[in-house]
């Protein structure tokens, strides 16, 4: 990757079962950009959901999920060169907190 290269970051979310109320939320490298920056709701994949950019995550909030499998995807701009920890995308049920999953991280390396 060089700086100004445009990445598409994709999270996929599978689930057994119908679930209310979750919270997605994918921590970026430092030298991500989003290229979405205000926050709205949205429709995809028969999956209403409301997403907001912040600094140093993409945060999707679901008040509805049924069983099946749904992609989330959003572009970002690389900024700077270097070696970058990415961070980890978390999904957790906000009534019920003992539902909840992790993904891993990972580095990056961005040459000029």
């Amino acid at each position: 990757m060089k700086p100004g290269d445009k990445l598409v970051i994709r999270l996929i979310l599978k689930s057994d079962r119908e679930m209310e109320y979750l919270h997605l939320k994918d921590t970026r490298a430092s030298t991500m950009e989003p290229v979405n920056v205000l926050s709205g709701y949205k429709w995809q994949d028969g999956l209403g959901y409301y997403e907001s950019t912040k600094d140093a995550s993409t945060n999707f909030f679901i008040s509805h999920l049924r069983k099946g499998t749904y992609v989330f995807d959003y572009p970002v701009f690389i900024t700077h060169t270097g070696v970058f920890s990415t961070g980890n995308a978390s999904i957790q049920c906000m009534y019920a907190p003992e539902f909840v999953a992790n993904s891993g991280g990972m580095k990056i390396r961005v040459e000029e």
